[in-house]
Order: structure tokens, then C-alpha cells, then sequence
């Protein structure tokens, strides 16, 4: 996948969606569309929404790995890249370098096992250019794929599953549970992303036949959703995409369910686990299917929350994990129920399995009871209109329902099987499916841990790619393709003109302050029925003792554990009953409380936030089992390359004597010495109005917010937080290379940079703007396009200006093949030393029509809102600061590039770390010219 879209979280996400509005006022909800076909049967779905200057466009094919065949997969996901590339009258950088002209928001797509699909936001005056680009894609593509093309994105796809399979903990578990939950024969036995060695003996006419079966009119669904001229926009369509021919027929594939003659156990030492992890799979039905409905509340009641049978009896009651995930898991096809314990350090998983037994008999005797079935109703409701907050959530909702459903317009018969699910039902689909059913469990275990597996499981079968120095083939990128071009009617070659230049129109603010300091920050928009909040209180990790870090950590986990006058599990239960969410998570410099709920549950959410802010209830059995989270997840990081990449990076930047050097969690040494006086010691100190402020978007006017709050001003009584004074730390006077060794790893994951500008320093946005080009600009950037397009090395690279009021870094992270790790960390060096030189006026242009044209998607969802107010009230910027940094970019020239490149990217005074296997990769490092890499696991450890 272009970006890491996880196909599981996907249908997941699209399961949640479409089909979860549950409560009576929604009824005959729907989303206005209008739909018609082409000749060829391209069936096209139009949708209208004003509210923003900006359009969605959606190419969906009904195609994913299960039209693929054994010996064959994985095309349907290299497709998904390769469309991208180029075509005949695109050229060169296709989609990705048009999207970033055009202000896009960066033509993406993923693949599911039973659809691909590419999709982006642009603003509108951009939308015949989408049609024509999108046209291209289906009928002048295919010729532009030649052997180096192909090689090249062979390359890229490996490097995905090394980011996302093999080089990290229990990468392996849904294969293993797939090849044996389906026949060896059933399109669902292979996963997306396929068999590399599929992959690589794939010819060009493989490709281009797969091609010419799938990506055909009568097999595609193309949706707009927008603000956008209907008429014309049918126009464009039957212009630039009716004289691509209908290919063959396309049958129906017929629903096939997984089998399981007997339970089947099996296991897998792990090379990156350091915890165990049971799962179990059962097969099940298909998305649609009328039992799906019950399975999506079952697997939700089963683990979800302190009231679910899992919950009390694995993590409560036994202390075996901190938590139990399950889901159902519907496809086109088939379906199936999965859950995931991840037990604590030493747990036996025979231990687990007997547990999850006792939970399933502590269901069987009470059921669902009906309010649990309420609430998890009501917060399907308000999902639902999460995902319709967006122009590109409503088009892949169309399209969703025109493919699988057939009907777009299938969203109030979703609803209504919804909301017909009974209690029995959901008893009855446990009996059906669950219930002394065979089922494939896989205990994944740390290496030299296999004592801890299921008992009687056999070793299962896992397929790792070695990774050998030199072993990749060759190939040419710069190779151009002959071919002879596929005609049409018209001269395509041209890319359309923009249309009329959108406003931007900066959403009305308004602010005001309660006598106790604390700001208040909001936007009115009532598009859908939601309101989005935010309360920051500055501190967070800075405030910790650098000798018991993790505190503040542990406040902000504490504070939705329950309050003075409802236990935990009665304050999540009424939480839930509202359709709302309410979180606390804690970050280096802030405890940020968010909530997220329908505007007319509002006022019972906001009473509910300040319950958890004024009466926090320091729960004793909360605060145990806390400790025993924040441990798990912790030597789960030891494991993680990427998590021991961020680890490693702070401690390099700022040293070992700063705060910020170290895990907001603190270590495990740190956990078991704090003490919930601790907790409420900090609490006391620097939970405060003087250092807050709340920022509010949605469907709520001012008056009403102000309203709500109103009683804060006496009952939350201001003091004085006193804070760390810490410096920006210094850039080193000269590079090095360190190097944290983490054997046989498949990928190596690099972070280099440096202590650089403050969010608040003059030049910090225009040292943005100068990245662009370099690695903040996607695929449009040098560090993608070279280490990605050119070399293949990486799935994905970039770079960026970090900064806070009180210091920021300069970095680029990426995963690259374990064995072009020097070549790599060369490759970027010669870049960035490069860049003032070679940065030309198409570079320039390029940046400033992103920068400028992108303004237009600035504000569309509540979440950039949001954004927009933090940043406004943090850093005291005026309320149409975006249109000033736009004028920053219409003042840029290619001179102040390099001035700016000369003064902030100096790759002789940078951090080089590299986290890799230091036995192949370690000692290659030292041609980069900083002297022996320095091997840093004893200090990282430590300090983590």
C-alpha cells in the first residue's frame, strides 16, 4: 500500500461505518447522490456538499487478492503502486507529482483482500484535472510498465512487508492464521500483500494480463464528492473516460466460508516479541450477512470495557494481560472472528487459554445485557458521523455500498439491521459460530521462550525473506519506455486548465476567558452533528522528577479511571451510553483531555469531563493494574526497531540529564517506585486553569459552550505552576554515527538530525517551507523519490521541522532494506548536501503551488480546526495566520532556499542513528566518513 493502511484496520474502519447509526432520531438518514452509467460500465456516483471549496475523487476497482490465483498474489496491491508511477500522458511522477501542483492531499490508495482503491482531496477548481488523470490511469497506463518499472516497485513492495510484516513483534500472526483457516485453494488463504517470491517472478505480461482483466470500465467504481457543478462535472466524465472499452464479463465470485475440521494449534519463536501472544480464529460469515451485525456487538460486549467478560476475568481478576482485542473480521466472501491476548512477562499461555475459557462460560450465564447493547449502539452512532465528516469519507461510503451492496444508497437498510440486533441474537451467533467450535489458535513467544505456547501446538510454517549483501537485482529507473501510444478521439497529452480559483474562507473564531485563566477557544460549524473538544494543560512529562519519570504519564491514565462518586467501570458505562469518547493521554509537554460526541449529548459529556477533571478517584486496583500496563508496553518497545529509533534519537538530542531525553512512561525501575501519593501530589501542583485551555469545534454555538463550562470558573480554582527552565540543547560540533543493534533484523530504521529551530523562532516556517522539496513534500520530495523511486530502498522517507515553545529538532526518519543501510545513509548525505545547489524554479513553483493551493483544504475537517485553534492559542498567532505563512510562500525565491538550506542542513553536524543488525551493517557505516559508529544498546537500555 502506498501508506501503511493495514488491511484488517481497514475493513474494520469501514465496518464501523457503513452501517452503525443506531438511535431513533436517525431515521431515513442518507447521503444524497445521484448515479448513472456509462456505456462501457464504468458506473460513476455523484455527491454534493458545499460546505467546503474542495472535492474528493474515488477510483474503486473490485478487485483485491482474491481475484488473484495460488503462485500468482500479490498483484492486485503491486497494482495499487504501480498506477501511481506514470502514464501516457501524465509522464514521469504520474498522480503523485500532479497532486502536489494541484494542493492535493496526496493521491493515496490501499488494497483489501476484495477492492483497490486510489483516492485524494483537492480543491475544487482541480477537479477536471482529477477526471482526466484518473481516465489516464484506466486506459493509457498499462504500456508505461516496463521490466525496470516493474523491478524497481518490486523493490518498494518488499520493503512494505519488511516495515509491516517482518520487522516488527507478531508480524506473522495473520498469515499464519489464514493459511490455515482457509484451503490452500481459497482466494482468502494468501494475504494482500502476497508472496514476494510471487512477486518476483512476476514478467511484465503477467502484470499487463492481470491488468486487462481487472482494471476494466464494468469492473470499476469512480465517485465525486464535493463541492463541484454536477453537470459539468458528467460532462468531463463521459468525455475523458468513455472511449476506454468494456472489458470481459465479470462474474460474481460465490461466498465461501473458511473451514476448520479440528482445532489446529501452532506456534512461532519471535524475533522481535518479548511478551507472548495467544490468538484464536473462528471462521464466520460475510460482510452484509445478516449475522455480521450480531458478531460486530458480540466480539465488542466479549472484550471491550470493564463490564466485558474478558476484562474482568483476564485482566481484573487473573492479571494474565492488560487487555483483550477480538473482532469480526466480514469480507465479500467469507468472515471471521479473531481475538489477541498479549499476556505479561512469564505468562504461560495455557494460562491465557484457560482464562478466555472461564470467560466464555461467565457469557454463556448472563448474556448481553440490554444496556450494554445501548451503548455500544450509541457509539456506532457517532462513528457513523465521524466518517461522514469528510467529503472523502462520504465517497468511500459510496462507493463501498454501490460495490458490495450494490446501492448506494444501502446506508439506512445498514442502519436497520443495526439496529434490529437483539440480545438473542447476539447469543445466538455466539452458539452459531463460537460455541465448542474447532478453532486455529497461534502462540507467538520470544525466542528461547517456547515453553510458554500453547501445550500440543506444532511449529508453524512462516516465511521470512533472507536478506543477503549484494543479492537485489539491478535495474535502470531512468530507462524511458518505447511503446506505441494507445490511441484516442482527442489529444489527451494536454493537461486540463484549472477551473474558477476557490476562496478560502477562515472559519469564524471566537475566544473568550473564565475568571479562573482558562482560555477558550471555538468554532461554530454545524455540517454534521458533532461536537470535537480539546482541554490542554501545559506541563505534562516537564514537570515529572527527572528521577520518577512516567507521573504525569500515569495523572493523565488515572484521570479516566473512574471519579469520587462513579467506580471505573460506572464512568465508562456512562461515557458509552452517550455515544461519546473522552481520552487523556500525556505527551512531553502537555496532558491533553479530548472528547468527541453528538451535539446533543454534549452537555451530559462536558459534565462528565469535568467530573474526571475536579474529582479524580485514584482507584488503588486501577493504579496496580496500570503499573502492570506501562510495564508490558515497555518491554514491548525494547522489541519495537522503530520505538527503540524514537528512544534512541531523544536520548542523542538532548542527553541523558534532560527530561526530555527520556520515555514518558519512565522505565520499569521508575514505575514500581512511584506511588499514587505521587499521583496526586502532581495533580495538586500543576493541574491548573493559569495553564490551560480548551478549544471547541462543532455543532454548538458560543453561548451554550460557555454555559457549560461556566461553573469551572469557582469550582477549579487557580495556582501557580512553576517550570523546568530548560534550554534548546545544542547541535553536535560534529556527526557521528551510532548504531543499536537488534540481530537479524530485516530492515534497519534511521533517524538523522539535529537540536534545531522553536516553533516560535522567525524562521521556523520558512525553514518548512525549504523542506518541502527535500522530504515534507511526500512524493514530491528528493529523499522519496531518490531513495523510494530512483533505488527502491525504502517503502517511505521524510523530513521535517519539529518545534515548541521551548525547543525543536531538525530530522528524517525511514526503514531501508537491512542491506543497503550504508548506501542509504550515503544517499541522503549526498542529497542534502546537494540541495542548495541543485534547488531550481520548478522546485520553487512546485512549493508554492502546494503551499498556496492547499489552503483550500486547510479547514474541511474538525480535526484541522482544531488544529488551527491550538496553534492560535499556543504560539499567540493572529486568527488568519494561515493566509500570512501564505504570503511567506508567495515571497519565497530560489536564493532564499539556499540561504535557508546553507544555514539549517549542514550533514557535517548531525546525529546519525542507525537501529539495524550490527554484525552485517555496522562496520559499512564507517565509509560515511564520521569515524567508527558507536554501539549504543547499554545507554539506550538504560535510560529506557
Amino acid at each position: 500500500m502506498k501508506i501503511n493502511l493495514s488491511t484488517i484496520l481497514t475493513l474494520i474502519a469501514f465496518s464501523l461505518l457503513f452501517g452503525s447509526c443506531t438511535n431513533n432520531g436517525a431515521d431515513n438518514l442518507n447521503i444524497e447522490y445521484e448515479k448513472f452509467t456509462l456505456d462501457n460500465g464504468l458506473e460513476v456516483v455523484f455527491h454534493v456538499d458545499k460546505s467546503d471549496p474542495v472535492v474528493a475523487v474515488t477510483l474503486t476497482a473490485h478487485v483485491g487478492s482474491a481475484r488473484e490465483i495460488e503462485n500468482r498474489t500479490g498483484f492486485a496491491h503491486l497494482f495499487e503502486h504501480l498506477l501511481f508511477l506514470e502514464s501516457e500522458n501524465l509522464g514521469k511522477g504520474g498522480l503523485d507529482a500532479m497532486s502536489a501542483r494541484i494542493g492535493g492531499s496526496g493521491a493515496n490508495g490501499s488494497t483489501s483482500r476484495d477492492r483497490t482503491n486510489y483516492f485524494q482531496t483537492v480543491p475544487n477548481d482541480a477537479l477536471e484535472k482529477m477526471i482526466w488523470a484518473e481516465a489516464d490511469k484506466l486506459g493509457w497506463f498499462i504500456n508505461t510498465v516496463t521490466e525496470p518499472v516493474l523491478a524497481k516497485e518490486k523493490q518498494v513492495v518488499k520493503n512494505e512487508k519488511r516495515q509491516s510484516v517482518d520487522n516488527r513483534p507478531y508480524g506473522h500472526t495473520q498469515y499464519v492464521i489464514d493459511k490455515n483457516l482457509y484451503p490452500s485453494n481459497h482466494p482468502y488463504n494468501w494475504q494482500v500483500i502476497g508472496s514476494l517470491a510471487d512477486l518476483q517472478a512476476a514478467t511484465v505480461d503477467d502484470v499487463a494480463n492481470f491488468f486487462k482483466r481487472w482494471y476494466v470500465p464494468n469492473n470499476v467504481t469512480l465517485v465525486v464528492a464535493g463541492d463541484f457543478d454536477t453537470a459539468q462535472a458528467k460532462e468531463w466524465v463521459k468525455k475523458y473516460f468513455d472511449e476506454i472499452p468494456k472489458g470481459e464479463d465479470i462474474s460474481k465470485l460465490e461466498k465461501r466460508p473458511g473451514r476448520v475440521e479440528e482445532t489446529i494449534k501452532l506456534y512461532h519463536e519471535d524475533n522481535y516479541a518479548r511478551l507472548a501472544q495467544l490468538s484464536y480464529a473462528w471462521p464466520a460469515v460475510e460482510q452484509y450477512h445478516s449475522d455480521s451485525y450480531a458478531l460486530n456487538v458480540l466480539t465488542s460486549y466479549l472484550t471491550q470495557g470493564k463490564t466485558a467478560p474478558f476484562y474482568q476475568v483476564l485482566v481484573e481478576d487473573k492479571q494474565l494481560t492488560s487487555g483483550v482485542g477480538a473482532f469480526n473480521y466480514a469480507s465479500e466472501l467469507a468472515g471471521q472472528i479473531q481475538m489477541s491476548v498479549t499476556a505479561y512477562p512469564n505468562v504461560d499461555l495455557d494460562d491465557v487459554a484457560a482464562a478466555m475459557d472461564e470467560a466464555f462460560a461467565k457469557f454463556e450465564e448472563t448474556g448481553i445485557p440490554q444496556k450494554d447493547l445501548d451503548r455500544i449502539k450509541a457509539g456506532q452512532e457517532t462513528r457513523f458521523y465521524n466518517g461522514l465528516s469528510s467529503v472523502l469519507g462520504k465517497s468511500f461510503n459510496l462507493a463501498q455500498y454501490n460495490i458490495f451492496a450494490n446501492d448506494p444508497g444501502f446506508v439506512q437498510s445498514d442502519i436497520n439491521n443495526i439496529m434490529s440486533v437483539s440480545a438473542e441474537d447476539v447469543m445466538r451467533v455466539y452458539e452459531t459460530y463460537l460455541k465448542d467450535k474447532n478453532y486455529i489458535a497461534t502462540s507467538f513467544v520470544p525466542k528461547g521462550q517456547l515453553e510458554l505456547a500453547l501445550e500440543g501446538s506444532s511449529e508453524a510454517e512462516v516465511v521470512i525473506e533472507p536478506i543477503i549483501q549484494g543479492a537485489e537485482e539491478a535495474f535502470d529507473p531512468n530507462t524511458t519506455a518505447e511503446y506505441e501510444k494507445t490511441p484516442s478521439t482527442f489529444d489527451r497529452s494536454t493537461e486540463p486548465p484549472y477551473g474558477k480559483e476557490p476562496e478560502t474562507t477562515i472559519p469564524a473564531i471566537w475566544e473568550d476567558e473564565l475568571g479562573n485563566g482558562l482560555a477558550i477557544y471555538g468554532v461554530e460549524n454545524d455540517e454534521v452533528p458533532l461536537v470535537n473538544f480539546n482541554l490542554l494543560i501545559e506541563g505534562g512529562q516537564l514537570l515529572d522528577d527527572i528521577r520518577k519519570v512516567g507521573v504525569a504519564y500515569m495523572v493523565g491514565e488515572m484521570m479516566t479511571q473512574g471519579t469520587a462518586n462513579k467506580t471505573p467501570a460506572e464512568l465508562e458505562e456512562a461515557i458509552q451510553m452517550l455515544g461519546a469518547r473522552i481520552s487523556v493521554n500525556t505527551s512531553q509537554d502537555k496532558i491533553r483531555i479530548s472528547g468527541n460526541t453528538l451535539s446533543k449529548n454534549y452537555n451530559e459529556t462536558i459534565s462528565l469531563v469535568k467530573e474526571i477533571l475536579l474529582e479524580p478517584r485514584w482507584d488503588e486496583q486501577e493504579f496496580d493494574l496500570l503499573k502492570q500496563r506501562m510495564i508490558s508496553s515497555l518491554r514491548q518497545q525494547q522489541a519495537n526497531p522503530n520505538a527503540i529509533a524514537n528512544n534512541a534519537f531523544q536520548l542523542l538530542i538532548y542527553g541523558k540529564d534532560d527530561i526530555r531525553s527520556k520515555n514518558v512512561m519512565g522505565t520499569e525501575e521508575m514505575v514500581n517506585q512511584i506511588t499514587i501519593d505521587d499521583l496526586k501530589n502532581f495533580y495538586e501542583t500543576n493541574i491548573s486553569p493559569s495553564v490551560s485551555t480548551m478549544h471547541i469545534v462543532g455543532d454548538i454555538s458560543k453561548l451554550r459552550v460557555m454555559s457549560s463550562i461556566a461553573s469551572l470558573s469557582s469550582d477549579w480554582k487557580s495556582k501557580d505552576v512553576e517550570f523546568p527552565d530548560l534550554d534548546q540543547p545544542e547541535a553536535p560540533s560534529e556527526s557521528k554515527v551510532y548504531f543499536y543493534d537488534v540481530p537479524n533484523a530485516s530492515q534497519s530504521v534511521i533517524r538523522f538530525g539535529y537540536p534545531a529551530l522553536k516553533f516560535t523562532d522567525e524562521e521556523f516556517y520558512e525553514a518548512t517551507i525549504m523542506n518541502y522539496i527535500l522530504g515534507g513534500g511526500g512524493f514530491a520530495s528528493r529523499l522519496t523519490q531518490q531513495l523510494r523511486e530512483t533505488k527502491g530502498y525504502t517503502y517511505g522517507i521524510r523530513s521535517g521541522f519539529r518545534g515548541t515553545k521551548r525547543d525543536g529538532t531538525f530530522d528524517i526518519s525511514s526503514g531501508v532494506r537491512s542491506n543497503v543501510t550504508y548506501e542509504s545513509a550515503q544517499l541522503v548525505k549526498d542529497i542534502i548536501d546537494e540541495y542548495p545547489v541543485t534547488f531550481t524554479d520548478t522546485d520553487l513553483e512546485t512549493t508554492k503551488s502546494f503551499l498556496i493551493k492547499s489552503g483550500a483544504r486547510s479547514f474541511e475537517t474538525a480535526a484541522s480546526k482544531l488544529n488551527m485553534l491550538e496553534n492560535i492559542s499556543s504560539y499567540d498567532l493572529d486568527y488568519d495566520y494561515m493566509k500570512e505563512r501564505q504570503n511567506q510562500v508567495r515571497a519565497m525565491s530560489v536564493d532564499r532556499i539556499k540561504s535557508l538550506s546553507d544555514k539549517y542542513l549542514d550533514t557535517d553536524k548531525m546525529i546519525w542513528l542507525v537501529v539495524g543488525d550490527a554484525r552485517t551493517q555496522k562496520s559499512r557505516l564507517k565509509k560515511l566518513g564520521f569515524g567508527d559508529p558507536i554501539q549504543i544498546n547499554d545507554e539506550v537500555n538504560a535510560g529506557n
